[in-house]
């Protein structure tokens, strides 16, 4: 339940098809390649790489027009193919009417390359096929991965106090130069917000596109 100006309003349920898409995707971070798993040590807080991404998004309540956000990030946690990272993201939308200013922090848990579970039969694995046909001549360099989203924003339920936020992602990056590379992705998420003193959870579609040093 959210107080807005008018009163006591309730938020919708989690609707079943996000819910479902949210499940996929964190359980795909819980179950990487077994021999991967086995062979790699966790390294805590390497930092690097960094990342500067914009964003482009839509979303079904709050400011209706298209807006550009920025975010930032570091890596907190790196095991093997599996990766965390601790996302900032801000985006301002002003008008002669209305003022939205959100703040969000969220935790991402990556499977980078997550694909090459399926390098099977030996002669013609999936994996191979799959990275060529998405990738073409650069099929070896891409990094495919699945990602989750956790954590929350603000404004949430009121204009004061903060809101969680979940969803999911998939993506690519691509390495140009030693220790830079390219990535670009599709990111859902599903959040608390608060607009023209109305609390209410927004669904919201990005196209991030950024580097990472």
């Amino acid at each position: 339940m959210v107080r807005p100006a008018g009163g006591w309003l309730p938020i919708r349920k989690l609707p079943t098809p996000a819910a479902f898409f949210f499940v996929i995707a964190l359980s795909a971070m819980v179950s990487p390649p077994g021999a991967s798993a086995i062979e790699a040590v966790p390294v805590f807080f390497p930092l690097r790489p960094f990342s500067f991404d914009v964003s482009f998004n839509q979303r079904s309540f709050g400011p209706q027009l298209r807006t550009i956000a920025i975010q930032a990030g570091f890596t907190a946690l790196r095991y093997g193919p599996l990766e965390v990272r601790t996302v900032y993201q801000y985006y301002s939308n002003h008008t002669p009417i209305s003022k939205t200013d959100q703040n969000s922090l969220y935790l991402n848990p990556r499977w980078n390359n997550f694909i090459d579970l399926l390098d099977f039969p030996q002669n013609k694995p999936i994996n191979r096929i799959i990275r060529h046909v998405l990738f073409g001549p650069l099929e070896d360099r891409a990094v495919p991965y699945v990602g989750a989203l956790i954590g929350g924003t603000l404004p949430g339920r009121d204009a004061f106090s903060p809101g969680y936020l979940y969803g999911g992602q998939v993506g690519v990056r691509f390495p140009v130069a030693q220790g830079v590379s390219v990535d670009m992705g599709f990111q859902y998420s599903r959040y608390e917000i608060d607009f023209r003193h109305k609390s209410d959870l927004t669904d919201q579609w990005l196209f991030t596109i950024g580097i990472r040093l």
